[in-house]
């Protein structure tokens, strides 16, 4: 059976440790294949391999490890964004005493706390405040395991327990220490909570399009209804101004409507009757009524959000490196403080100091940045990506696309408007007029551009276009159905070939057609085995593709055109946008062949398309990429949508993931940094706890931050044209 999914949130993660602890517990319950966990979005994402489990074993697995498990819908966070803002305040308010000597010292006035009030400071700070530590930090040794909680813990209980000692015989006490870095770890903790949030503003503004209630037309009356109460077919009125609440089809009026969230258009687009509109677009300026298509999980918007969602869940795969790293990251940690502490007491240090290294060597190890270096970075990502019209379906093709080499170009409705036009007619018997009309009849239920093209030739000549019976679709090759008893068939010479038709009776014409870019089709008797006639069309250049390719091969990458369309008429578009490789006249299953050729010599290469027959080419790309104005097939097989149908957004694609997996690998190399420094520093004595409880709060802000700088990123390629 197909494999089932569900995403749960988890609370109290703190660190890459934690990460890996929840995901192996997940991984061990029965039934499940796969689980993810995102330290940014504190989600995991269990797939099922058989019938789905229980979540309830889920939540179990993940108490028992010491964390505590929700269905995402029903998050109620426990230390809100509120809450802890008032812990650090509480906690900031108990430590400025304790730090104020210090800042008084280098003007000369020397001044110090008595012990006793010391220790009514830090107590509660210690104890009651910094209880979330002890807790966390328990669970991590219950389940054999340690966390950023274990090392705050015993980092702060060794400096506090090190300073009561003191206090009875008379010694230097060291509570400042233990009080600041509790403060320092929840100021860290508080900051990365807020810039958490920013992250995830993509999908806040995603949601925030989905209007609750709806204005609808029953039995002749306007009725504004809960959302949940619109079904199918019911005709929806969209006043100026207001959101449009559903999938459908516009039945009346006329009106410019904001795509921009959607798509990541800027500008509004004209909309009339018989357009499809899109649920969460803003109409600005025309009543409109719009017949329901779609509702709920179904919509494009839905659909939008749970790809960014997923994209935000899934794990990169250099996050497994970190994952690997961080299994062995706090025991490694812990043994490295210990040698410390005995290394300093065996070169004759007071056991009291070689403590407080030690304890330095426990606060500045605590590995908060390594978890959250790729997630946050995915998380803005993604998220920036979504808002400029392109989605990204998984962490995995984020990572890859910056590596792409080579991109490979299906023609029409990519490179291409996607609308051609009958531009030419020519019959062997020469009467056009009775051939336009059986090509129309064969093809009149077919959904495919040149289909649609020769009936709407045949209707504009005002034609009485009687459906073929028994029509049939040969993909890749052309259509066949019965007009008075002769079965018709249309398409390719290759196509008619397998009949043995020849076309050579028009070779001439054909020539010169191809000769001017134009694509043919054939019509023949199938019953008699005669040739009927041939057919031209034209299918105009997007504005933008041109800029596209350029953009690219400014890039460095290679393009190459993979269509079915005749040479001639491929070399020609090609020559026209400088495409550097053709491969002409190509069937469907043959262009997965032909991108898995281009792979061979180790390229990363991507393959853009938008309709049925690109499907199996771009799931052999190592990135498929889909544009939104084609087939849903295409869509849900691509690794990116692109949501208009704008060619410039491929290289802006290319170019989001380059500067995202950048972000990550300056994150990576900052976290690992911090540590590879920190702890040898701390170790020697150079760092005291409270400054490695600032440098370690330091680096957690800093790699949430650079992520954040993400967000200054614009579509260059769009951005170029329209200027």
């Amino acid at each position: 059976m197909q494999n089932s999914s569900v995403d749960i949130t988890i609370e109290g993660m703190t660190c890459a440790s934690c990460v890996n602890r929840v995901e192996k517990a997940l991984n061990k319950v029965p039934g499940v294949s796969k689980a993810v966990v995102n330290l940014a979005t504190e989600r995991a994402h269990v797939e099922w391999a058989a019938e789905p489990g229980s979540a309830e074993a889920l939540f179990a697995a993940v108490e028992k490890v010491g964390y505590t498990a929700h269905p995402v819908a029903d998050k109620q966070p426990v230390a809100s964004l509120d809450a802890e803002r008032t812990q650090l305040i509480v906690a900031g308010l108990l430590t400025l005493p304790l730090v104020l000597p210090m800042l008084l010292e280098p003007f000369g006035l020397h001044w110090m706390l008595p012990g006793w009030l010391q220790l009514a400071l830090t107590t509660p700070l210690q104890f009651v405040i910094g209880a979330r530590f002890y807790k966390a930090g328990w669970k991590a040794v219950k389940a054999r395991s340690g966390n950023m909680d274990l090392l705050v813990a015993l980092g702060t209980s060794a400096a506090y327990g090190l300073s009561v000692y003191q206090l009875v015989r008379g010694g230097p006490l060291y509570f400042e220490s233990a009080a600041v870095i509790i403060t320092l770890v929840l100021l860290g903790k508080y900051l990365e909570a807020r810039a958490k949030q920013q992250t995830t503003a993509a999908i806040k503004a995603l949601e925030a399009l989905r209007p609750d209630r709806a204005r609808v037309r029953r039995a002749g009356q306007e009725l504004e209804v809960p959302m949940q109460e619109v079904v199918l077919g019911d005709q929806v009125i969209v006043r100026p101004g207001e959101k449009i609440p559903v999938d459908g089809l516009i039945v009346e009026g006329t009106s410019q409507v904001d795509e921009s969230m959607i798509t990541g258009e800027s500008l509004p687009v004209l909309r009339s009757q018989g357009d499809k509109v899109t649920g969460g677009s803003l109409n600005t300026d025309g009543l409109l009524v719009v017949e329901t298509k779609a509702l709920g999980a179904e919509t494009t918007l839905a659909r939008i959000i749970r790809l960014v969602e997923t994209a935000q869940t899934e794990k990169a795969p250099i996050q497994r490196l970190v994952d690997k790293v961080s299994a062995i990251f706090v025991p490694a940690v812990l043994v490295i403080a210990l040698v410390t502490m005995l290394g300093w007491i065996i070169s004759g240090a007071s056991w009291e100091l070689a403590l407080i290294h030690a304890v330095a060597v426990l606060v500045i190890a605590c590995p908060c940045a390594l978890g959250l270096a790729t997630p946050t970075s995915m998380m803005v990502g993604t998220g920036l990506a979504a808002r400029h019209g392109i989605l990204i379906k998984d962490a995995e093709t984020l990572e890859i696309a910056h590596e792409v080499k080579t991109l490979a170009f299906d023609k029409t409705g990519t490179l291409t408007e996607g609308r051609p036009t009958l531009t030419a007619i020519h019959a062997v018997d020469h009467d056009h007029q009775k051939l336009l009309e059986h090509a129309a009849a064969v093809q009149v239920g077919s959904e495919h551009p040149l289909a649609r093209s020769v009936v709407a030739r045949a209707q504009a000549e005002g034609l009485t276009v009687t459906p073929a019976r028994d029509s049939r679709v040969v993909a890749g090759r052309g259509v066949e159905g019965t007009v008075m008893d002769h079965v018709l068939i249309i398409g390719t010479a290759s196509y008619l070939a397998g009949y043995h038709i020849d076309v050579s009776p028009v070779a001439a014409v054909v020539q010169s057609w191809h000769r001017d870019g134009q694509t043919v089709s054939y019509i023949a008797d199938k019953t008699t085995g005669t040739l009927l006639g041939c057919l031209a069309f034209s299918d105009p250049l997007k504005a933008d593709a041109k800029s596209t390719i350029e953009h690219l091969h400014a890039q460095g990458l290679q393009t190459v055109l993979i269509t079915g369309d005749n040479r001639q008429a491929a070399e020609r578009v090609a020559a026209q946008l400088g495409i550097q490789k053709v491969f002409a006249e190509v069937l469907p299953q043959d262009k997965a062949r032909i991108v898995k050729e281009l792979k061979s010599d180790g390229r990363k290469v991507a393959m853009v398309g938008d309709g049925i027959n690109d499907a199996p080419a771009l799931a052999a790309a190592d990135v498929g990429m889909a544009m939104a104005t084609g087939t849903d097939v295409a869509m849900h097989t691509a690794g990116i949508t692109l949501m208009r149908g704008q060619p410039l957004l491929i290289p802006d694609a290319l170019m989001i993931s380059r500067k995202t997996y950048q972000k990550i690998r300056q994150n990576l190399f900052w976290a690992f940094i911090y540590n590879a420094l920190g702890i040898p520093l701390a170790a020697l004595g150079y760092l005291s706890p409270m400054i490695a409880g600032a440098a370690m709060a330091f680096s957690s802000v800093s790699v949430v931050t650079n992520a954040l700088l993400l967000k200054r990123w614009r579509p260059s390629a769009v951005a170029k044209v329209a200027s």
